[in-house]
């Protein structure tokens, strides 16, 4: 039986002995066009344009250019694309798994532990974000029995076409009109879903390109109106009747005084220096803060998380900002982990496991970026809730704080829980609980108050024990007063109460 991949398109053997791009020498030798060089308004709309007609390479290059040029943009783009880089993740496996399932998973879980540079690959799939797609070609080889990748080569988005009929199918640049179709099992295509919109609108890149451009008008003319404004206006004066000559040479002058800070001119010439034009820089400052402030608001959720507000910034707002970002984190991780099932779950398992696949019963990759809760909160609300009457399962409770359950042999921290279905905690809170309508209750009141005239039995013993010099000279005392105390008072209560509490416990009052 023929072995497709998760879309249903036949694997071809070629695929694990050489790479697709390696018969395509001429992407390799190309170089890359910089179309952000001279970009204006009326050039910026025609590469966009072009892009929608499934033509992305001058885009792709676009965006590439941005990077490099912008600072901040790259700056925020990191920051998101590394977030996930530093989460801890597992492939588990599907609902209530068979044991087959689950040590496909476990085998699975140590074979992406030991890949060289993962990190890497989800950061490299990562650049979706930005541009609407990423492209990693796999390179496979064979290690005892078994294929596993040795290598992904991160693929230059300005590499790739779309198909002209649907616009939706990524294609090598292969100087055909329609371009070579990707192999399967021999790439990772992830699409980020930052916008909706098919693949050459969906990246972020589409919505900064415009924020990009003003800024980078802004900052030209800012350091155009440093060099005007900032230096101090130089006349030069000449006599009548000087010749083209000397107007030359007093111009000369003019023009490199305000950069040497030094020249010369002849005499019967003079050179006035006035105060510098009156300015503000404050309007370019205004357009690139707006700028990067779009940039952030568009890749992060926000702008505290980046950059101070100045009058507006606190640290309120700043946790806000925080939790947007948590939610495009959560977003970011369940669009790469669908990426990993389909194009790296899926293709190790065929090759190595064999068998037809059910995609619904496939190993999820899966991210933790579930934030523990307060413990001191939990700690003082759960032992109320249980007394209560609630019922909450120990693995809720164990996932809500991020404490693993215990293995077979795991050393557990406190007292071994004895046997049976209650704990001593909790049976000691549910007898607490039983307080207020215990009838010993009672019956303990009443006692002590029956025994305070029972005290005044002990004064001649006090008396006798502040005489004394010793415990020696006491003990030895002791009798003298022992004849004064009477012990029939004391024979009486001690008896009720051994016959009142035997009297309780029989008739079932606890």
């Amino acid at each position: 039986m023929a072995i497709v991949d998760i879309h249903g398109r036949a694997f071809q053997q070629q695929t694990l002995r050489e790479q697709q791009t390696a018969r395509l020498g001429q992407l390799h030798e190309e170089f890359a066009g910089h179309p952000s060089s001279g970009l204006t308004p009326p050039s910026l709309a025609a590469i966009l344009r072009a892009a929608e007609q499934g033509d992305i390479q001058a885009q792709c290059e676009l965006f590439q250019d941005m990077e490099e040029k912008d600072a901040h943009l790259l700056a925020e783009i990191g920051k998101r694309r590394r977030a996930l880089t530093t989460v801890d993740w597992a492939v588990v496996p599907p609902r209530n798994p068979s044991a087959a399932e689950q040590a496909e998973a476990d085998w699975l879980n140590e074979v992406l532990q030991d890949l060289p540079d993962f990190e890497d690959l989800l950061f490299d799939l990562l650049d979706a974000i930005g541009k609407g797609f990423a492209c990693v070609e796999l390179d496979w080889a064979r290690y005892g029995r078994e294929w596993l990748p040795k290598a992904f080569n991160y693929r230059e988005s300005s590499w790739f076409q779309l198909d002209r009929a649907t616009r939706t199918e990524l294609r090598l640049r292969d100087g055909s009109f329609d371009g070579e179709a990707l192999q399967p099992f021999g790439w990772m295509v992830h699409e980020h879903k930052a916008k909706s919109g098919y693949v050459a609108r969906g990246g972020l890149y589409r919505v900064l390109a415009w924020p990009y451009l003003f800024k980078n008008y802004a900052v030209r003319d800012l350091a155009e109106f440093l060099e005007i404004y900032g230096l101090p206006l130089r006349l030069g004066r000449y006599p009548s009747g000087a010749s083209p000559d000397e107007k030359a040479t007093l111009l000369r002058a003019v023009v490199s005084i305000g950069h040497n800070a030094g020249g010369i001119i002849p005499q019967g010439m003079e050179i006035d220096f006035k105060d510098a034009a009156k300015g503000s820089h404050e309007p370019f400052d205004w357009m690139v803060q707006w700028a990067e402030k779009s940039m952030s608001k568009a890749i992060l959720g926000g702008t505290l998380t980046s950059q101070a507000d100045g009058k507006s910034s606190t640290n309120a707002l700043g946790a806000v900002h925080n939790e947007v970002r948590h939610d495009l984190l959560k977003s970011d991780a369940k669009q790469v982990a669908t990426t990993l099932r389909q194009y790296l779950l899926y293709p190790l398992l065929v090759l190595n496991k064999g068998g037809e696949r059910d995609p619904r019963r496939l190993p999820r990759f899966q991210f933790d970026l579930v934030e523990a809760e307060d413990m001191a909160t939990y700690a003082e609300a759960l032992p109320n809730l249980v007394n209560a009457g609630m019922q909450i399962p120990v693995s809720w409770a164990h996932d809500k704080l991020r404490i693993p359950l215990p293995g077979k042999g795991d050393a557990i921290l406190g007292t071994t829980a004895p046997a049976g279905p209650g704990t001593a905690a909790t049976r000691v809170a549910a007898l607490k609980g039983q307080l207020d309508n215990d009838p010993l209750d009672d019956l303990a009141e009443q006692l002590a108050n029956d025994w305070q005239p029972v005290a005044d039995m002990v004064a001649p013993v006090q008396q006798l024990l502040a005489s004394c010099k010793s415990l020696e000279e006491f003990r030895d005392r002791l009798p003298e007063v022992i004849p004064q105390l009477d012990a029939a008072q004391l024979t009486e209560l001690i008896a009720q109460g051994l016959f009142a509490g035997t009297l309780a416990g029989r008739t079932g009052a606890v």
